[in-house]
């Protein structure tokens, strides 16, 4: 990945095709190969290099390769849209997208707190590059410039909480850690402060409340193509650095942080779900959206280890990681469905953009509507199953209350999900031109709502390969 993206970078200097079909092809490839590599080199052990600092493990495996499928598709969505724009039409986009899955990697393969940092750091710089790569556009520059700052607070909390548990156990390596808290080599208080640090830094990846104030303004000023790429991959990478990080090196510790993802969790899906009722743009509504969605999928790291018992770990924790992949597919498709209504370089990111879609294009009102059905949770779409085992996780572990407030806070997402349905279905559209998308982008649109009506159908699939990546990984 490294090495293609230094060599699709010196291309560039080559290539006269204002396109850039040639970098789109070789960025396209670069990301197949990396699949093919990862998928022929899984020998499904735990195997540690470089020191202890990388694990290949199944988890990781295919973690990275559910990154490289969302970047595949994420590049597939976007380019048109970024064609249409004078600034966005380079190829530092395709590189800063290809440096920005290889910081993702890093980080899922990561088992030393500077090689999660690291990768955290190479993903979050090109996040930044990507937000303010259309220079002309006052938002996508207020939003880089408020991601660049909130960013770099949410590092220093993150290295800060890294330097107090290096203190506490003279070790920064992951397992290493875990053995002293076992053994009982460590500072308990210096170690508990550090995790309230640690945890602050990762809710911040995350984008939960109280560490979420720049998701709604990066979603809504960023370019949607740059938009589409924060709102998928890196949510499975930071799902691995909570794996890595609490479950993999802190797990005897469990009790203190299981109570901070509580809060974390309840606050998410409150705010969340309150805040987005209000909004009229469907990317800062999205944004909302995405917040109770990580507050939703935190439920189940909190649900494994009960009383010092890990019995439940495995479906608590797998349940959440079902959680997430469906999360990132279904949030791909929507938008997907943003961009396609995008054309002549202007934006259709309002919800009264999407008036009438029914009558403009019934099939794509249709994958639309699924979309949100499987966001709202309701059956049987793969977004139901996801709130389901995170729930079902929650009650066996024998917090009911946490999993009816939970509850609650879906049934008040299901009105801002269903005023959009009701938008395209029954309200005049203001624009009665037909539809007319690339044959890539209608099949892709098209495979995307269907995966999401299949999985919904048969999604017994899926949970069990990551029931068996975690067996295999824990």
């Amino acid at each position: 990945m490294l090495l293609m993206a230094c060599v699709i970078l010196i291309v560039d200097l080559f290539v006269k095709d204002r396109k850039r079909t040639v970098i789109f092809v070789a960025t396209q490839l670069t990301l197949v190969g990396a699949a093919v590599v990862t998928f022929a080199t899984s020998s499904g052990e735990i195997g540690y290099t470089f020191s202890n600092m990388y694990v290949g493990d199944l988890m990781g495996d295919l973690l990275k390769l559910l990154v490289y499928l969302t970047v595949i598709i994420v590049l597939f969505y976007s380019r048109d849209y970024i064609l249409e724009r004078e600034q966005m039409a380079r190829s530092e986009y395709y590189v800063l997208a290809l440096f920005a899955t290889l910081g993702m990697m890093v980080m899922i393969s990561a088992n030393h707190f500077l090689t999660v940092y690291i990768g955290l750091e190479l993903l979050s710089l090109s996040l930044y590059a990507l937000v303010a790569m259309n220079r002309d556009s006052v938002p996508a520059t207020e939003a880089a410039m408020k991601y660049f700052v909130l960013g770099a607070l949410a590092s220093g909390l993150l290295l800060y909480g890294m330097s107090m548990i290096y203190g506490a156990t003279g070790t920064l390596e992951i397992t290493a850690v875990a053995e002293r808290l076992y053994m009982g080599q460590a500072n308990k208080s210096i170690l508990v402060f550090g995790l309230v640090f640690l945890v602050s830094g990762i809710a911040f990846k995350l984008g939960v409340v109280p560490f979420h104030m720049w998701i709604p303004d990066v979603y809504h000023g960023a370019p949607t193509a740059v938009a589409l790429l924060i709102a998928t991959a890196p949510k499975l990478a930071a799902f691995a650095i909570v794996m890595r990080m609490l479950v993999n090196g802190l797990v005897v510790l469990a009790q203190d942080w299981q109570t901070m993802l509580i809060l974390l969790s309840v606050l998410s899906m409150a705010i969340g779900n309150i805040a987005a009722i209000a909004q009229t743009n469907l990317k800062r509504m999205l944004a909302y959206s995405a917040i109770s969605h990580m507050g939703f999928m935190l439920l189940g790291l909190v649900t494994g280890v009960v009383g010092g018992d890990a019995r439940f770990a495995l479906n608590a924790y797998s349940s959440s990681m079902f959680y997430v992949i469906t999360y990132v597919l279904t949030s791909a498709g929507t938008f997907g469905m943003i961009l396609l209504l995008a054309r002549g370089g202007l934006e259709s990111d309002q919800i009264d953009d999407f008036k009438g879609l029914n009558k403009r294009s019934p099939w794509f009102a249709a994958v639309m509507m699924m979309m949100m059905f499987s966001m709202a949770g309701i059956p049987f779409f793969v977004g139901f199953f996801a709130k389901f085992s995170v729930l079902q996780a929650v009650v066996a572990a024998g917090y009911l209350w946490l999993a009816v407030v939970a509850v609650l806070f879906s049934l008040i997402g299901c009105f801002y999900y269903l005023r959009v349905v009701k938008i395209m279905y029954f309200d005049p559209p203001t624009n009665t031109a037909p539809i007319h998308a690339p044959l890539d982008m209608k099949i892709l649109m098209s495979a995307n709502g269907l995966a999401v009506a299949v999985l919904g159908i048969f999604p017994q699939a899926l949970m069990s390969l990551c029931a068996f990546a975690l067996l295999r990984s824990l």
